[in-house]
């Protein structure tokens, strides 16, 4: 009896931290909780239920499908007059209470790495991802000029392959990585993760998963939901555009943390490391905190870091 009583509270968990429901109002739906981005014009539709992912200080964090980032922060007053599936407004303080448990599995400090994929390409030409057709030459794709996702990096760096069979640990340490197990991922969450993640191609995710994931605190299809919405909000803030505006160009580091502090807060920037190869910026390293999904918040409690890297050129796409 104690046990059905148990997997019965934990289902109503689970279905609690999903809730679902109408906005009462058409709300512009934001990017980040500062409500300075909202990439295409994104507006709720009241005929339309919307998974609540998060509710922090008077917003609601919900899941707008399609959209790029999916991922959307929209003012509480939004929902406050609608009904969820789940449960009533009565039970608000119930849903608050549970949902901030969604963070405390989660690893205390991560590292968000990202890959300017073009310089990456310039040394990896054999990659499936880098690898260029004629057709190319006449359209772009996204990872032409802004950030793709490498991975997110539970930290100190010794949280690496937890629980993981020593087996699949030897397979992909030699790089056997098609032959790792398949993600049980969303299909939403698959088809973004190929689009900011070009390596998947190449069955990066699956690396990534079984080597940091595994120890981020939760399951993979969380884990990339979380690392998904992350990297699109620096895309979409002014650091991304300032990368995709200064293709070709040397920019410094210290230009990019003060960007970062004008966007994400001040001291942001410190938490914002570069990395160079031959010249080229290859990745940037945003050490981030937890118990959030705002970028603004995760950085402010990152911890502090130096750079070797000081200065180098936003490489352009092609070899």
């Amino acid at each position: 009896m104690i046990k059905f009583l148990l997997v019965f509270f934990l289902l109503t968990i689970h279905v609690l931290a999903r809730q679902e429901s109408y906005p009462a109002q058409e709300c512009p739906a934001f990017n980040n909780m500062k409500h300075s981005k909202n990439t295409d014009a994104v507006h709720l539709d009241t005929k339309q239920k919307y998974t609540i992912l998060d509710r922090h200080k008077g917003q609601v964090l919900v899941l707008v499908r399609g959209e790029n980032p999916a991922q959307r922060w929209v003012d509480g007053k939004c929902f406050s007059k609608s009904k969820a599936l789940n449960i009533e407004n009565k039970n608000d303080n119930l849903f608050a209470n549970i949902d901030n448990k969604r963070y405390d599995n989660i690893s205390k400090q991560n590292i968000l790495v990202l890959s300017w994929h073009n310089a990456f390409c310039e040394t990896h030409r054999y990659k499936k991802e880098c690898k260029r057709s004629i057709v190319s030459l006449f359209y772009s794709k996204k990872s032409d000029s802004q950030f793709a996702l490498h991975g997110l990096w539970p930290q100190p760096r010794s949280s690496q392959y937890c629980n993981v069979d020593k087996r699949l640990v030897g397979a992909d340490k030699n790089r056997q990585w098609r032959h790792l197990p398949c993600l049980a991922l969303d299909e939403d969450v698959e088809n973004q993760l190929e689009i900011i993640m070009p390596g998947y191609a190449s069955d990066l995710h699956k690396h990534e998963w079984i080597k940091h994931g595994s120890c981020y605190g939760t399951d993979a299809n969380r884990y990339y939901s979380d690392a998904i919405n992350l990297t699109g909000q620096v895309n979409a803030s002014g650091l991304g555009t300032f990368f995709s505006e200064n293709i070709d160009k040397k920019v410094t580091l210290k230009q990019i943390r003060n960007i970062a502090d004008r966007e994400f807060g001040r001291g942001a920037g410190d938490r914002i490391e570069l990395k160079c190869k031959s010249g080229l910026i290859t990745e940037l390293w945003l050490h981030l905190g937890s118990r959030s999904d705002d970028l603004s918040v995760l950085l402010q409690r990152g911890k502090k870091t130096r750079s070797r890297c000081h200065q180098g050129v936003i490489d352009r796409a092609g070899f």
